[in-house]
């Protein structure tokens, strides 16, 4: 998807991002590429749990989020988090992350964090580009 012409601005904006993001993590010349797809959920749409395996970061460009749309949804997968007894009180305690998407949102994370999107609930239908920053010599 990003590397089709119309997208270009945002497959910049993207990279720049997670470039940004990389250095964060001290990982600042770390050669990368973009893997993409669309997201089209009509009603009753959404994804189950999931990681992104083998990739450096991922992430999700919102491009219309009607209302109605389900949230992004983020899961802390660390073990003994789970089974904490402290469900949802600090960082420390279980609790899932849910972010409400709105048109023009970028959201970049971890690959290994555990994420869903919850059932969209519209007649419009959200659209989403997602991708993975991937090694470039995984690619």
């Amino acid at each position: 998807m990003l590397e089709m012409l119309a997208f270009a601005e945002l497959r910049d904006t993207v990279r720049a991002q997670c470039r940004f993001v990389l250095g964060e993590m001290g990982q600042s010349d770390l050669a990368f590429r973009l893997q993409s797809w669309a997201n089209i959920h009509d009603r009753g749409g959404f994804n189950f749990l999931h990681i992104h395996e083998g990739c450096l970061l991922s992430g999700v460009f919102y491009l219309r989020v009607p209302a109605g749309s389900g949230n992004l949804v983020f899961r802390d997968p660390r073990p003994g988090v789970l089974n904490s007894f402290a469900k949802g009180s600090g960082p420390n305690g279980h609790k899932d992350i849910q972010l409400r998407p709105d048109d023009g949102l970028l959201v970049i994370f971890p690959h290994w964090l555990e994420h869903f999107v919850e059932v969209h609930g519209s007649d419009l239908p959200r659209v989403a580009i997602a991708f993975n920053a991937v090694r470039e010599a995984d690619a």
